[in-house]
């Protein structure tokens, strides 16, 4: 079985999953925080060198205050919560999106972890929070202008610079659970090439069985990167 380097998430269906059992929607997402620690070790378990799970959305703040503000306790909750095992597993936290924008106590447990974790050499786990795929792109071009150095013919490797971490590899591997089939303002310009694969199965069901389903059906696609040939 082919693992790739880099799997990114779209964890759909908290709310859902909530519902159908008549719970509160914060269920759902205090449910779905324990499949992203099952996705981190069987991460571990494979070998993947990068996770990266859109947590919130700049798009998310439209949803019903009460339900933003749980999951604003939970982004301050969970970081100090998780740390031990993400130290003991050697795994790295990093952060994309405006996070400055966040209210101070998620904020600043959120940065204690990244600074925390910054020296692990393992997994890295990326957390996509107020983020949103077309401000990472605005926000890249802002900072090319802010710099002064415009140039006429802007390359690739240029832009990437500009993008809010650089250093992270585009994902080999997108996996959207909840049954919808788009990727909703997620890592627009990073998902060119990244093999797609969508799931009914609802985020907090998904399980390290469902994860083997998604790498081998990534295992059978034949990525060509618009070359004639496969790449290996």
């Amino acid at each position: 079985m082919k693992i790739p380097n880099h799997i990114a998430f779209i964890m759909d269906g908290n709310g859902r999953w909530a519902k159908k059992k008549r719970l509160p929607r914060f269920f759902g997402h205090k449910r779905g925080v324990d499949t992203v620690r099952k996705m981190v070790r069987a991460g571990n378990d494979f070998g993947i060198g990068y996770l990266t799970f859109y947590t919130f959305s700049s798009e998310n703040w439209q949803r019903p205050k009460r339900e933003i503000n749980e999951l604003m306790k939970l982004l301050t909750k969970v970081p100090k919560q998780e740390e031990p095992e993400l130290q003991k597993n050697n795994v790295r936290v990093k952060l994309v999106g405006r996070i400055d924008d966040l209210p101070e106590a998620p904020r600043a447990s959120l940065h204690n972890l990244v600074a925390r974790t910054a020296r692990n050499t393992g997994l890295t786990m990326v957390l996509a929070i107020n983020y949103g795929g077309r401000n990472e792109i605005m926000d890249g071009v802002k900072k090319i202008i802010g710099t002064g150095k415009v140039r006429e013919k802007l390359l690739d490797e240029d832009f990437r610079n500009f993008l809010y971490d650089p250093a992270i590899p585009d994902p080999d591997l997108l996996i959207r659970t909840g049954g919808e089939k788009r990727i909703s303002n997620f890592l627009i310009y990073q998902l060119a090439y990244t093999e797609l694969y969508f799931t009914d199965t609802l985020w907090p069901d998904f399980d390290k069985e469902e994860l083997i389903k998604a790498i081998d059906d990534f295992s059978q696609r034949k990525r060509r990167f618009g070359r004639a040939y496969e790449i290996e």
